[in-house]
């Protein structure tokens, strides 16, 4: 099941606490910006810019519009659906930074180390986008170290 899928947060409220953990931990600049289908959070904080791209239901997806038996849903029943599904997207990302804050308030990690993933380049990519190709390519060429090394000094 997925985190908070029977959140009656509304989606208003949980952007209004991930602004307010924002500002409590200085960022210096915010921003959310949204489509049909996908949201992206954009934030300064540390010296750095951080963006977060949350995929979001879409609303015509069938689970919202059949039931689980099969049969059409009325158009309430299947907005409701849909609005839970969307409530649910926002408070996992609200979690998420939430726990990454806490980490570095709790010396766990460094900010880089936390957001790393979510860092925008000067070039509009992320690290993570820059990063991932190699990381693939590292698995698949086998030149990966293996998890337990050979004892030193021999057999």
């Amino acid at each position: 099941m997925a985190y908070a899928a029977t959140t009656n947060v509304a989606v208003s409220k949980t952007k209004g606490e991930i602004d307010g953990l924002l500002r409590k931990h200085k960022a210096a600049g915010f921003g959310i910006f949204e489509e049909a289908t996908r949201a992206m959070l954009v934030f300064e904080m540390a010296g750095r810019r951080i963006v977060f791209h949350l995929p979001l239901p879409n609303q015509m997806d069938k689970r919202f519009i059949m039931t689980e038996r099969g049969k059409t849903r009325t158009v309430d029943s299947a907005m409701a659906a849909w609005e839970q599904a969307c409530r649910s997207r926002w408070r996992a990302l609200f979690l998420c930074i939430k726990a990454k804050l806490e980490s570095i308030e709790s010396g766990i990690e460094s900010f880089e180390d936390a957001f790393l993933a979510h860092i925008q380049m000067p070039d509009g990519h992320s690290v993570s986008e820059h990063v991932r190709p190699r990381i693939a390519q590292a698995y698949e060429s086998g030149s990966m170290l293996p998890l337990l090394p050979a004892p030193k000094g021999g057999a």
